[in-house]
């Protein structure tokens, strides 16, 4: 899906010089990815970027010097980089994505996650908007959630994540929601998830250590999202109709006790320190749903899922280069 141009070329031989006229894929499909220094925003830009897809990534404190540096709350800006850009495709990835941050700071995060969003939407007429949402919108009682389950978030992230889908669909009808819930990816430090953030308890070893076991989680592998989100990207020129809200999870259901477990087995690291803590302890922070499981049958229907990557294959991928013990390299893999 790429234009073909002709460009020109010398061609040397013994005695013999001639000018030729050689056609060339030459990208033309244009992808703005915003929060593109954030865990999804970087394996999202990638994706694209790998697959013929001219890629502009913005991003704000870690943005330079890879990627554009841009305060999305200033509108003027954000206008400027889509006027200038000419995007045919915008992903947008940037929010404030951890709960009890919201819940602390609940002012400047809903300026990013819902007044952010309704400016990008507004300045999005005519590109394809890929709005990023959470499972977080459903209060986890009546599980498995569909597209037009009605949404109840019990928390303050949840209900600006809601929102934010409310603004972009409300400006932009053309837009897609995609509901993803806790998500994992390639990391620059392991407390950028909260899955890989369990690896610092499972490496302690010696020291037992609580883990929730209460919570029902899917995590999900940022790259498999990249995927859906490309894969979108590439169906909507072929198919203008593709709109409205669609779920992606990984489908393996972990506890974060769970987790920890399998991340050790992933290793052949000891899991005996690991304590399963089955009841929510007071003052835990924001509320979190007890079980938020999507059910992603639209995106199937549509052919645009991906089979989820399985957990402990892209767990090995993501914390190899935060091994400590170097010797677990040559038995970890058998």
């Amino acid at each position: 899906m790429c234009e073909k141009e002709s460009e020109l070329k010398i061609e040397f031989s013994p005695g013999h010089v001639e000018l030729i006229k050689e056609n060339v894929a030459i990208p033309y499909r244009r992808v703005l990815v915003t929060g593109a220094t954030g865990l999804l925003g970087r394996a999202v830009y990638e994706e694209f970027q790998n697959n013929a897809w001219d890629s502009l990534g913005c991003g704000y404190t870690r943005a330079r010097p890879r990627f554009l540096k841009c305060n999305l709350l200033d509108e003027e800006a954000l206008r400027s980089i889509i006027q200038q850009f000419q995007p045919h495709v915008i992903v947008h990835c940037a929010a404030e994505r951890r709960p009890d941050v919201v819940e602390r700071h609940t002012e400047a995060a809903f300026n990013l996650n819902v007044h952010t969003s309704a400016t990008l939407a507004k300045e999005a007429a005519g590109i394809f908007l890929i709005y990023i949402s959470t499972d977080y919108v459903f209060d986890g009682r009546n599980p498995p959630y569909g597209e037009n389950d009605a949404p109840n978030p019990l928390n303050l992230y949840g209900k600006s994540k809601l929102e934010g889908e409310r603004e972009v669909l409300r400006h932009n009808p053309g837009a897609v929601i995609l509901r993803v819930p806790i998500l994992y990816g390639e990391v620059e430090r392991v407390d950028e998830s909260a899955v890989t953030v369990l690896w610092n308890r499972v490496q302690e070893g010696a020291e037992s250590c609580t883990i929730d076991h209460c919570q029902q989680r899917f995590p999900t592998y940022c790259k498999d999202v990249a995927r859906v989100c490309r894969q979108m990207a590439e169906r909507r020129t072929q198919e203008p109709t593709l709109q409205g809200i669609f779920h992606y999870s990984g489908k393996e259901q972990m506890t974060k006790y769970e987790m920890s477990c399998a991340i050790a087995d992933a290793f052949n690291l000891p899991s005996s320190h690991l304590i399963p803590l089955t009841e929510q302890p007071a003052g835990a922070g924001a509320q979190r749903p007890q079980n938020a499981q999507l059910e992603c049958s639209r995106l199937e229907v549509q052919g645009l899922s991906v089979e989820p990557t399985p957990f402990k294959t892209a767990i090995r991928d993501v914390l190899w280069p935060f091994l400590q013990d170097k010797r677990c390299r040559q038995t970890a893999f058998h």
